[in-house]
């Protein structure tokens, strides 16, 4: 069964490759308006250098905003857990950071902040953090009626609580946060960047796409896509073994 999980999504994306290489030939459509999976292939390995160099500049922004976002995102909810009355208070500027388009925003960021590489971060911990906030504080609240007793009972202190009854509630909640913002935050990263419209060496991939469309090097274009949306799949995949993992325990004591 898990074989046949793996194959069919192989299959079709296969098929979907062949029948776009058959479609290109068949057509003669120039590969400066749709290159072919073989010319993207090839302008992949002509501009690795490049491109290896650019795709570890966005995989640490990514990273790094997801780290930050896990951390800022736990500690807040942590402490509207435990404050109600700050959770009142503050919560809607979570809203309204979250809802306020990144494009609007990333300007203003890079305006303030010397640091293009602080602001991409910035940028990218904003898109990424309301989702964990969220979810966390949703399951810091979903307790189950008769431990909320049990520990009351036994006149537990809020820190207690906090650590042994409402935390391992959140737990499933918070890892599905984190596979939200694990995509987010590497989509963030990408529209800070070409918002700022940053050249050199020391950028990322979305610098490398926007350079590519002025010189009308599609292909290039495809190349740097192809290992954008490869390191959205292994972000998702790494963190979906990463909240199996961590949920298996519970699973079973269920």
């Amino acid at each position: 069964m898990k074989i046949e999980k793996i194959l069919l999504p192989a299959a079709v994306c296969v098929s979907l490759l062949l029948g776009w290489e058959l479609l290109v030939r068949w057509a003669q459509i120039p590969a400066y308006t749709l290159p072919a999976p073989s010319a993207v292939l090839e302008a992949l390995v002509a501009n690795w250098s490049s491109l290896a160099a650019s795709w570890w500049f966005t995989v640490k922004i990514t990273l790094s905003a997801l780290g930050l976002a896990c951390a800022g995102g736990v500690l807040i909810a942590s402490v509207f857990a435990l404050s109600p009355q700050l959770e009142r208070a503050l919560f809607p500027l979570a809203v309204v950071l979250q809802v306020t388009p990144i494009v609007a925003v990333a300007p203003l960021i890079l305006i303030y902040v010397e640091s293009t590489m602080a602001a991409l971060l910035l940028c990218a911990w904003i898109v990424a953090f309301f989702p964990i906030l969220s979810n966390t504080v949703i399951g810091l609240r979903s307790l189950d009626a008769n431990l909320v007793d049990l520990f009351r009972l036994y006149r537990a202190t809020p820190w207690q609580r906090l650590a042994l009854l409402r935390a391992p509630s959140a737990l499933p909640y918070f890892l599905a946060g984190v596979k939200i913002s694990g995509g987010l935050s590497l989509i963030g990263a990408v529209t800070a960047e070409m918002v700022a419209g940053a050249a050199g060496r020391d950028t990322g991939l979305a610098s490398r796409i926007l350079e590519a469309s002025f010189r009308t090097e599609t292909p290039k274009m495809f190349a740097a896509l192809v290992l954008l949306v490869a390191t959205g799949v292994l972000v998702f995949l790494i963190l979906n073994l990463l909240s199996r993992a961590l949920l298996m325990p519970h699973s079973k004591a269920d």
